[in-house]
């Protein structure tokens, strides 16, 4: 949840799906929107009696992020609409597969989608409401029409606003040599494109422009998901970045996750936006690289290579923790 708050970058489009909650006379759920984020990142605004709006929701909702509205639609995009007509889609890899993984393994309350997902759904969202627009800068939802209406009341957001800092756990389960991957995960995606590690940025980015951000991106209807997704852009060209990460030291079967993760892109993502492919993987130092054992890790990587002599050769990453810093360093093999 935590790196999914932090994946958040101004500007991004946020859509609203409102459950099914029979009892309150919805009857299948519904996509709304369109809004935007209005800064980087969400915030923190902890479980007490001090939390912003909880009297109110009857509910906690602690990670918090400040929308704006972009193109505010009154009606809402049923799921049947968005996930199951196909009389429109002319292939099976033109689905929303990322919001049908998403129903198909659970609830998750912020999940990322793909640019041309986005653009369907807006289309969607346009279509349904005639391409009317909501004009003014305050909305509420009105249950009794299951529409979002004008409102005259502004609503500012008066809570607190606590960044979320993620290093100091990592931290320690680094030095007690317990696992971290998933702490790993959301300082990356807290972090990339940001300015606030160089050394994470000269390895992924190496001064391209990020597209958008993903973690768990689910990629098959088991429970495969690509630990970070980076799609970039370098001049006019594109590169789909899946990142593999490991809070332990490389090893040779490595690759067998990122293979897949692949054959994935191959067959749903690439045909819908085309771009190389760039995988990598992120693993923990290893300190003594005259073993044999790495020569089988470095043998590995090359095989892999040859395999997917249609990809960007892999970029192999090691981190290390450094005075309570984690630095990234790409290693050629």
């Amino acid at each position: 949840m935590i790196a999914d708050s932090q994946r958040i970058r101004k500007s991004d489009f946020v859509i609203f799906y409102l459950q099914q909650n029979i009892s309150q006379g919805i009857y299948e759920g519904k996509f709304y929107g369109i809004f935007k984020a209005k800064e980087d990142l969400s915030f923190l605004d902890n479980n007490d009696e001090k939390q912003f709006l909880k009297n109110e929701l009857v509910k906690s909702l602690t990670f918090r992020t400040l929308i704006e509205p972009y193109e505010v639609y009154a009606k809402g995009v049923t799921e049947w609409e968005a996930l199951d007509e196909i009389k429109y889609i002319q292939s099976p890899n033109q689905m929303l597969w990322s919001l049908i993984y998403r129903k198909l393994k659970g609830n998750r309350g912020n999940t990322m989608i793909t640019i041309y997902e986005s653009e369907r759904l807006f289309k969607l969202l346009r279509d349904k409401n005639k391409r009317q627009i909501l004009n003014g800068p305050n909305f509420t939802y009105d249950f009794s029409t299951q529409e979002i209406r004008l409102d005259k009341a502004a609503h500012k957001y008066t809570g607190r606003k606590e960044p979320i800092d993620i290093l100091p756990r990592l931290a320690r389960k680094f030095n007690e040599g317990k696992a971290f991957e998933t702490h790993l995960q959301a300082y990356i995606i807290q972090n990339i494109g940001r300015n606030t590690n160089q050394s994470l940025d000269n390895c992924l980015l190496e001064g391209v422009d990020l597209e958008w951000i993903g973690n768990e991106v689910s990629c098959g209807v088991g429970m495969q998901r690509i630990d970070i997704m980076l799609p970039l852009i370098k001049k006019d060209i594109r590169i789909a970045m899946p990142i593999e990460l490991k809070s332990v030291e490389a090893n040779p079967n490595n690759i067998i996750q990122l293979q897949r993760y692949i054959d994935w892109l191959e067959q749903y993502y690439i045909p819908n936006r085309i771009s190389d492919i760039q995988p990598a993987l992120i693993t923990k130092k290893i300190e003594d690289k005259k073993q044999v054992r790495y020569k089988d890790i470095t043998d590995s990587f090359k095989k892999f290579n040859g395999i997917n002599s249609k990809c960007l050769p892999m970029k192999y990453i090691e981190y290390g923790l450094k005075n309570n810093k984690l630095e990234f360093k790409e290693e050629k093999y």
